[in-house]
């Protein structure tokens, strides 16, 4: 079946000196929603931002606000995020034993609940947790740095977790992160990628509008 791609500039890539800017910017140019890669030093080598500037982000744009939790224990935060306008919330399977409670706890905030994998785990992680999720980020690098390369072997997990939502009936958003550009998209979307998280890939492009209408070429 074909699916429409959608494209989610990461705004872990903008200048913070001129967020608005950067924002209306990405509305301009055909971005669908914003990634927001919030990292906390300890599940991830890197600390980012948290509650303020998605509230920030928040109050000046109207596209949905894709919400990546790169943290410890995550379901101690998922409140302040669903408050703070989060529409999409992932958690990561590695960062929680109870990655069901936090997925549910996501759900009874009225929000998509996604669940992300890091490169090196298998896709089957995924299988008991199907009917909990509206989104199913792969990570295609090894998280908490923007600008890295793709990993090829993650384009392999690409399609068995796209078998494995065709399977369930599921219409989850199957969404990939790392390495992504206009030049490469297809490397993912054929695969069976539906969104497609691009950092530098958009806000280093000469034209932000043609480099996301390339991504969203279907294969």
């Amino acid at each position: 079946m074909k699916r429409d791609i959608q494209v989610a500039p990461s705004l872990l890539s903008c200048d913070f000196g001129r967020m608005a800017e950067d924002i209306a910017s990405l509305e301009r140019a055909g971005a669908d929603m914003l990634h927001l890669d919030v990292m906390d030093g300890t599940f991830v080598p890197n600390i980012s931002f948290g509650q303020p500037v998605i509230r920030a982000v928040r109050a000046l744009t109207k596209l949905p606000l894709d919400v990546h939790m790169m943290v410890q224990s995550p379901e101690r935060y998922i409140d302040e995020m669903a408050a703070c306008g989060a529409d999409i919330i992932t958690v990561h399977v590695e960062a929680t034993p109870h990655v069901h409670r936090a997925l549910q706890r996501i759900r009874e905030n009225g929000k998509i609940a996604g669940v992300a994998l890091n490169p090196g785990t298998q896709a089957e992680a995924l299988r008991y947790l199907l009917d909990e999720v509206g989104l199913v980020l792969v990570m295609t690098v090894n998280p908490g740095f923007g600008g890295q390369k793709m990993i090829p072997a993650a384009l392999e997990k690409i399609g068995a977790v796209r078998a494995m939502l065709d399977a369930a009936g599921s219409e989850a958003l199957l969404e990939v992160d790392g390495g992504v550009t206009a030049e490469n998209a297809q490397l993912y979307t054929g695969p069976g990628a539906t969104l497609l998280v691009s950092g530098t890939g958009v806000f280093h492009a000469a034209d932000r509008a043609a480099a996301i209408a390339k991504m969203k070429v279907r294969p």
